[in-house]
């Protein structure tokens, strides 16, 4: 597959947001939507994951892109939002060859970095088939540690709308998990009403709903409490990393990917699922109740 690189048109600012946007490339080009999406009459489905990988450090300690690469490959997805794939100190240079992906994957990184030189926005990257139409804003989230979030509006063709996707990676303490759920959800209520994906490291691994730092996602994604344990990836038992979806974007058979090359790829586990993408017009009382929240 040759390389494909996206272009980067003008750029635009977000107002009065809580979590401070940053200038992001506003539009992309046209996409032919992978044929592997199945059109029904309930919607439609693709399949998507999140992956933490670890600046492609492994559990063996061994710094290996490649192999982050082919468990990427190995799930299957046709969108995936990764974590910490820039260096974490200095300049924040990318750890993953966008042509390597391409070639291996069939998959291609939105220009969410601000550096010429970079893959993701404090660490968030968004992959997508090539050709996808595309709307960016880049959030930095509030907290004791540079944190961010990625928030992607990707039209989707055959009449069927548009969908939202929010790549995030949440902070180690409790405290800046809730203002940065607040931060997201307040950036989701700026946009329009469209099926909606929160996918990443959201690092809350509470059963008890009434601790857990997520609670505030609840009237607009529904459940968020457990998971599929994805940390460590060796033998996993904290569900640190999350896909959820609002009421037209159903989130299906989530599961980690536990593959003998996951387990040494990455100290998180990746995790994927089928989300259905419902037509306008479902569940809006729900939605509007969560927005108004």
């Amino acid at each position: 597959m040759p390389s494909f690189r996206l272009p980067r048109p003008a750029a635009i600012g977000l107002a009065n947001a809580p979590a401070r946007a940053r200038p992001a490339p506003s539009e992309g080009p046209p996409l032919a939507w992978p044929p592997a999406q199945e059109h029904c009459g309930e919607g439609t489905e693709l399949r998507v994951a999140s992956y933490n990988v670890h600046k492609c450090v492994g559990t063996d300690g061994e710094f290996d892109p490649g192999r982050v690469v082919s468990v990427i490959a190995e799930l299957g997805a046709e969108l995936v939002a990764l974590q910490e794939v820039d260096r974490r100190f200095g300049r924040r240079t990318a750890l993953l060859d966008p042509k390597c992906l391409a070639r291996e994957t069939g998959l291609v990184p939105l220009p969410v970095s601000d550096l010429p030189d970079g893959l993701g926005w404090h660490g968030n990257a968004l992959l997508v088939r090539p050709g996808t139409t595309w709307r960016l804003q880049r959030l930095d989230l509030p907290g004791a540690e540079p944190r961010g979030a990625v928030v992607a509006e990707l039209d989707l063709p055959g009449g069927l709308g548009q969908m939202r996707v929010v790549a995030a990676h949440f902070g180690l303490l409790r405290r800046c998990r809730t203002r940065q759920v607040r931060a997201v959800l307040a950036a989701v209520a700026r946009g329009q009403d469209m099926p909606t994906l929160l996918l990443g490291d959201l690092n809350e691994w509470r059963f008890d709903r009434a601790r857990s730092a997520l609670r505030g996602l609840e009237p607009y994604f529904g459940g968020v409490v457990g998971g599929p344990p994805s940390f460590p990836s060796r033998l996993p038992f904290l569900a640190l990393d999350r896909i959820l979806g609002c009421p037209r974007a159903q989130v299906l058979g989530v599961e980690a990917h536990d593959s003998p090359l996951a387990r040494v790829a990455s100290d998180h586990l990746p995790l994927k699922a089928r989300v259905r993408l419902r037509l306008a017009g479902e569940h809006p009382a729900r939605l509007a109740l969560a927005t108004a929240a």
